[in-house]
């Protein structure tokens, strides 16, 4: 049974695609500002961009205009959506360099409930392939299906013409050893948890070198909620707590020509690993209860407010290393006669917190009734994990569908 908590840990390294580095002794904190210590977390499905639109751009989302994928990186551009409604379908095939099988998909549906708010519903499915697992000798217990998804419900309301607000609530359910007996001494389970998002939109016309522009900015912290166990030990782990960061400008060049430029930071809200007191034989060194002695930073074993707060200055090596944990990304989108666009990005993580740096390559088709959105992927470094990265998208308009049908 030891393999299957071996397999659960080996999935959520291999969809984060970050590996911490053992820990060595350490004498002082400069010497851990140049180790490995990647902030690692349960359900990273979660964190994955669904869309196609918004991966073209380096994952780039909180602070671009509003459309039916919304729900991902800000729920508040609901309220500033200009169509009546509309559903979106995305499909990713993931991690293809390392498995044939792993794929996320998305669906997401939204409308206009009056002029100053809108409802949103979208449903993740990430689907891990077909498995064989293996009991401690080797013996086959079968081949298994592994997946997880979550449901989301968002509600946006504008709270002024220039400023909206959203609130998203989520279910999260994570089967990544179905169907598989568990040992006496451990029960293996499927992972449920709840967690919610809130978020803040601002956006505002104004001109730039004499041509219209709309500049806006966007906030939201995601997934806040409880820790999930896939056994019936007390023992729990974090879910992606996120704060986004992020402002965009909209620009009409001309009639036909439109150019966005949008940036963005990242940071996961939960406790970085410490480093621990050595003993003399070089492992940790436990106090009277049986906890690692913590000699640089602080404990992660905390409650998910505390982690929260203290995920921005519990970074073991300092003030340097907190640095570190931001992500950033710059994204750009061009428009030409609002029916065909290219798009453009690059994203970019420290070294030391996972170093994930790639560019993204995308363009969007809109026409009547559907769009079509589809982005590739070029990691920095060659052999890696994101190689050959596709995301397609399906967008359908219900107004011009109802238009067209009226005619």
């Amino acid at each position: 049974m030891n393999k299957l908590k071996h397999f659960v840990l080996g999935v959520i390294a291999c969809t984060t695609m970050v590996a911490a580095q053992g820990q060595t002794k350490i004498t002082s904190k400069n010497q851990l500002l140049g180790s490995r210590n990647v902030i690692t977390t349960s359900v990273p499905f979660l964190t994955i961009t669904p869309d196609a639109r918004a991966a073209g751009m380096a994952d780039c989302g909180v602070a671009t205009y509003a459309d039916v994928n919304s729900m991902h990186f800000n729920p508040a551009k609901y309220a500033f959506v200009e169509k009546k409604g509309g559903l979106g379908i995305s499909y990713t095939p993931w991690l293809r360099q390392l498995v044939p099988d792993v794929s996320l998909s998305y669906i997401s549906i939204y409308g206009k409930l009056d002029d100053y708010s809108a409802g949103a519903l979208t449903m993740r499915y990430f689907s891990l392939g077909s498995i064989q697992f293996t009991d401690d000798y080797g013996a086959s217990l079968g081949d298994q299906k592994p997946n997880e998804f979550a449901l989301d419900g968002a509600y946006a309301r504008k709270l002024g013409e220039k400023f909206s607000m959203g609130v998203a609530l989520r279910f999260i359910y994570s089967n990544l050893v179905p169907n598989l007996p568990s040992a006496s001494s451990v029960t293996v389970k499927p992972g449920v948890s709840g967690a919610g998002d809130i978020s803040a939109y601002y956006k505002s016309d104004t001109k730039f070198s004499g041509r219209k522009t709309t500049v806006a900015f966007g906030a939201i912290i995601q997934n806040m909620g409880a820790k999930i166990s896939y056994t019936n030990s007390q023992n729990k782990d974090f879910i992606p707590t996120t704060l986004r960061l992020g402002a965009s400008a909209n620009m009409e060049l001309d009639q036909y020509n439109m150019l966005m430029i949008t940036a963005e930071i990242n940071k996961l809200m939960v406790p970085t690993l410490p480093y621990y007191l050595k003993n003399a034989a070089g492992g940790d060194s436990l106090d009277a209860a049986g906890n690692p002695r913590v000699k640089f930073g602080k404990n992660a074993n905390v409650g998910v407010v505390k982690g929260m707060y203290q995920s921005f200055y519990d970074a073991p090596g300092g003030f340097k290393e907190e640095l570190k944990e931001y992500n950033w990304s710059l994204g750009a989108e061009y428009w030409y006669d609002k029916q065909f666009a290219i798009r453009t990005g690059f994203f970019h993580e420290p070294l030391t917190k996972g170093n994930r740096k790639y560019f993204t390559f995308g363009a969007g088709l809109r026409y009547n009734v559907f769009g079509l959105d589809f982005t590739y992927l070029v990691p920095l470094g060659q052999q890696h994990p994101l190689q050959n990265t596709l995301r397609f998208s399906l967008i359908f308009d219900f107004e011009a569908f109802k238009k067209q049908k009226e005619y």
